[in-house]
Order: structure tokens, then sequence, then C-alpha cells
């Protein structure tokens, strides 16, 4: 295919952005000044890397010529790169071995903000090295942990295959529509197509690898999988995008932080490029950058194009004051900041804003109360917890939670939790049932004793243990509680509950009664976030248990206020086991 050549925009990017023209971060102006300086090495015999004006412009052209875009006002018109991708593209492509012409970086780690367009970029790449890198029989992935994921990439490829005429008639589709698994390039036996290391895949030989979102990736399986094969290609290409993460013990921050240190020059990789989005030390200074938006275009490269909007960015700001973790989860997406697992999703001002441990008992009586029930395995902590709405003469929610565990070998349960157990059980803030084991019938009983003293309106549970243990021990008994409703973990159900919970929290209108299980608990919390920005909290990225606040935010899923409704609704104990049947 015939692609004309057009000027170094790479080079003109990097002077730009040190000239201040083009407004960007530490990392990025790092990069941008090692080019630079890569440069002026390079005019010495003794560098063995130069800089190939004439292929950078060939792959800016590939995009430009080639190349279509799909979606929205984007649907079918020319991939025309902004400049940041004018950077990433010719530098990729440009920078050449000297002593065989080819490429020099073999790894590629991009950290941009959500909606800049890192997705489109790697497909384009894709198609690229399957039709103009020369290579015989490529192997092109569009690699995750998990195929679903993969697939969000490829799907962008597939599109570019249907919108792109050029590209249309030179490569063979397998499938069609979401369906499509596969693109052949026939003359040179090539092929694009998902990878994912949650199905056994062996022998992959990459000759690019795409790698989507890798601070998903719980570790380093698909990464090493395709850079095993990479022994066999003379050129290989492992591209990797995504945003902020949350965990700085993940693979992700390590390319993070290995990318920081070589756009600064701070330690040296001539095969790692890297192009990091971040604000300055200023910038973060009491959180400038939620108000301040001529700092924006720094970690969203392509908000001058209207990508992914200004309006876009306020929204997500402005419906996440209030609510730790899901500004958490804005600072990350939308401004590149990571955010550390050990740091709280409830902030420990807030929650001793809250605390009120010298408040009677007797407030309590005769309030209309919500429960949460969170069971655990029959060796951890279980939580029961009640929300108790305000009344004439108190206007706080109160938040009462009682805890259980087994009391035997409680030593030993302390030096693997870090807490004092001990303690906690003798001065009456968890109940230590005398057993090895968690016996939901000593649980039951002290249940039904609670909700006999206060007015209880219904009772949420987490599914996961009811069947087994807790409805069983529920029938001996014979007693009598008041309404029990099934609560879902996911995203659906735990979303709106968190909101009320957070709400409460912030605005100072919940008051807890200081107990240090739960306080520790509140301290232990990482919210996690899926795509569309809904919030849960996490026990699987937790530092520590948090049975007692998923117990609170299952009672505030349920509270009148919320009016939350449930298929369980109006049906009798025995109609909610059968339909809970096979669901736990």
């Amino acid at each position: 295919m015939k692609i004309k050549r057009k000027k170094d925009r790479a080079t003109a990017y990097a002077h730009k952005v040190l000239s201040g023209e083009i407004l960007a971060g530490a990392y990025v102006r790092g990069a941008c000044q090692r080019h630079l300086n890569d440069l002026e090495k390079s005019k010495s015999t003794s560098y063995p890397f130069a800089f190939s004006e004439h292929k950078a412009s060939e792959a800016i052209a590939f995009f430009e010529e080639v190349l279509h875009l799909n979606g929205g006002q984007y649907e079918g018109k020319p991939f025309l790169l902004f400049a940041w991708q004018d950077f990433i593209i010719g530098s990729l492509f440009g920078w050449e071995r000297k002593k065989n012409k080819k490429r020099r970086f073999r790894v590629a780690y991009i950290e941009g903000a959500k909606g800049c367009g890192k997705s489109p970029l790697a497909a384009g790449i894709g198609l690229m090295g399957m039709l103009a890198d020369g290579e015989a029989r490529a192997e092109i992935y569009a690699a995750a942990t998990k195929r679903d994921q993969a697939m969000i990439l490829f799907r962008d490829a597939v599109a570019m295959y249907e919108l792109s005429p050029e590209i249309n008639k030179r490569l063979i589709a397998s499938g069609v529509g979401e369906k499509c698994w596969n693109l052949s390039h026939l003359e040179s036996g090539s092929f694009f197509r998902v990878i994912s290391s949650d199905k056994k895949q062996s022998g992959p030989r990459p000759h690019i690898a795409l790698l989507d979102e890798i601070h998903e990736h719980t570790d380093g399986t698909a990464i090493e999988m395709l850079r095993a094969g990479f022994k066999f290609r003379e050129q290989p290409l492992s591209f990797m995008i995504t945003n902020a993460g949350h965990n700085t013990s993940s693979v992700c921050w390590e390319y993070h932080d290995m990318g920081s240190k070589i756009a600064l020059e701070q330690i040296q990789n001539d095969e790692f490029f890297s192009y990091i989005c971040s604000l300055d030390e200023e910038d973060l200074e009491n959180d400038k950058y939620l108000t301040d938006e001529s700092l924006w275009p720094k970690v969203n490269p392509s908000l001058i194009h209207g990508l992914p909007g200004y309006n876009y960015i306020r929204s997500q700001i402005k419906e996440a004051y209030g609510l730790p973790s899901k500004m958490a989860t804005v600072k990350r997406l939308c401004f590149c900041v990571w955010t550390e697992a050990e740091n709280p999703a409830i902030s420990r001002d807030a929650w001793e804003a809250c605390k009120d441990k010298d408040y009677p008992l007797e407030i309590l009586q005769n309030r209309r109360c919500w429960g949460g029930l969170d069971l655990s395995a029959v060796h951890d902590l279980t939580a029961f917890a009640l929300m108790f709405e305000p009344s004439e003469a108190d206007p706080y929610w109160r938040l009462k939670v009682w805890f259980w565990l087994p009391g035997v070998e409680l030593k030993k349960k302390e030096d693997q939790d870090h807490v004092p157990y001990i303690a906690w059980r003798d001065a009456g803030y968890i109940n230590a049932v005398p057993r090895k084991t968690i016996e939901y019938d000593f649980v039951v009983k002290d249940i039904f004793e609670i909700c006999n003293k206060f007015s209880v309106q219904k009772i949420a549970f987490d599914r996961a243990y009811v069947e087994k243990y807790f409805l069983p021990a529920l029938d001996r008994s014979g007693y009598q509680l008041p309404e029990i409703m099934p609560f879902g973990q996911g995203y659906l159900s735990m979303g709106p509950a968190v909101k009320v919970f957070e709400k409460k929290l912030i605005g100072e209108t919940l008051r807890h009664d200081g107990n240090p299980c739960l306080t520790w608990n509140a301290a232990c919390v990482v919210a996690e976030a899926n795509a569309a920005g809904d919030i849960k909290y996490s026990k699987n990225k937790a530092t520590g248990r948090i049975d007692g606040i998923i117990a609170a935010v299952m009672a505030c899923g349920i509270l009148e206020e919320v009016k939350t409704a449930s298929v369980y609704d109006s049906k009798t104990k025995d109609e909610i086991r059968k339909s809970l049947l096979g669901q736990a």
C-alpha cells in the first residue's frame, strides 16, 4: 500500500512539550528530553541506535491514510493522530538499531487517563505490525488476564478492518461482528487474535503483543507468557496500555516505576519506551488539580480535542465529592493518581469525627433499625450491624455492630490477624464462641436476643453461608427473627448501599460507638470500581478484615429511605430457602 511521507512530528512534539507550548507532566517531559538527548547521542558512531525520520513518518502515515476510526462522531473517519500519539508512534517505529535497521524498543508502557484514546492506538499498532512491518508469519495478540478484557481491544481492530477499505481487501476475518475471533493476512501467513492467561495456551511466538489494562493484571503471567516467545523474533514489541492503578505491589506498578525512572534517565534501558501521564508534585498539594482545570491536559493529553471532555471530568468530580471511594476512583481514572491499597477508602479523620462512645444505650430503645449480617466461614469473623434511625431527641443515625469469632486458639488467630482479639474479647467488643469454629447456634441465639431488645425492621444478609450454616441453626433454635432478605455483594446492590453509608459518614449524620474491632475494619477497607464507576468494598483487596463495615453497608442498603426492592420481599423463609438453592 502506498503511503506518503510526512515531517518528523515525534521530534516536533518533544520540542513543544519542553518549550511549554504543550502542557505535560514530569514523566512525559522526561521522555521528550530523553528523545532529544538520544538524537544527540546518535550522532556518535559508538551509539548503537539511530532515528529514522522516514520510518517514523511512514508509521504515522499508515494510521492517517489507511486506518479509520469507529464509534460515535468518529465512525468511519480517518485515524488522524493527536500530537501525543505522534510522539509514541514516531518513537516506537522511528528508532532503530544501526547494525540491522530493526526496531530499538522491545517494550512500550503507556499510562494515561481514561478515554484519551489508548485502545484504538494499540489496535492500529497491531494492524500495522501485520500489514506494514515486513514480518513473515507475524503473530499479533490482543492480550489480557481474561478473554473478555482482551476482546475490547481486539474489537477496535475488527472495526478498523471493517471500516478501512485498504485493510478490508487485504485481510480475512474469521467470525462476524462481535463473534469475530481472528484476522488473517494470507499473503504473509500472519494473524491477529485474542490470547489470555485464563486459558492454557502454548507456543505463542508474538511479533507484537498488545496488553490492555495492565493495572487489572493480578500478576505478570500474561506478560511473561508472551515475552517467552519473543526469542523467535528479531524485533518484537510488547505494547502495554493502562490507567493508573491502586496497588503499589502489583506488576503494573513495577512497570510504572521502571518507566518513570527510565523517562527521567535515573536508570538506563535502551529497549524500554514509556509515556506516563502525571501531575506534578505541586499540582497534588491540597488536591489543587480537582479545581484547577488548566492542569487537566497533563493527564488527559487528548482533552484539547474533546476527549474525554471537560464536562465529563467536571461531572465525575461533582458526583464524587463527599464519597471517598468514588473520589479515589476519579483521581485514578481521570487524573492518573495512584491510590495505594494501604490507603483506606474510609479516611481516619472521617471515621473519628463520627465516633461517640459515651451515649447511653437507652436512647436506642423504640427506634426503628435495620440490620446487616455478614456471615463468615467457620474460622473467621462474623458481624451483625444495626442502623438506628434518628429520633426527635437524637438527630443522628446510630451504628451498632456485634462480632463473633472462635474462642479456642484465639491467640493463634490474634497473631495471624495482628490485632488484640483477646483484649477485645475481655473488654466486650467481640464475642468469642467457646469452640474451634463458629457454631451458628450461638450466633443465632445472640441475634435473637439483640432483636428482642430493639425495633429491628429487616435484616439483610450475604448469601454466601446462609444456606449451609445460618438457616439450619435458625431452624434448630425455633427462634423467630425479623424479616431476613438476601443482599447481593456485587456492584448492583453494594454500589447504592456504599453511597448511602459514605454520605452519612462524610456528612457526619452517622455515629458509631468506637468499637476498636469496627475501627480496624474501617481502616482496612479498599474500594473497587467497575468500568461504569460503580463502587463496592472489596474483601479480596482489603488490607485486613472488613466484615463489620460490610454488615453496616448492607444495613444501609435496606433502609426505608433507600426504598430498596428485593425479589424476596413477602416470601416465607421456606420460599427464600428454595430460591437460594444452588446460589450460595
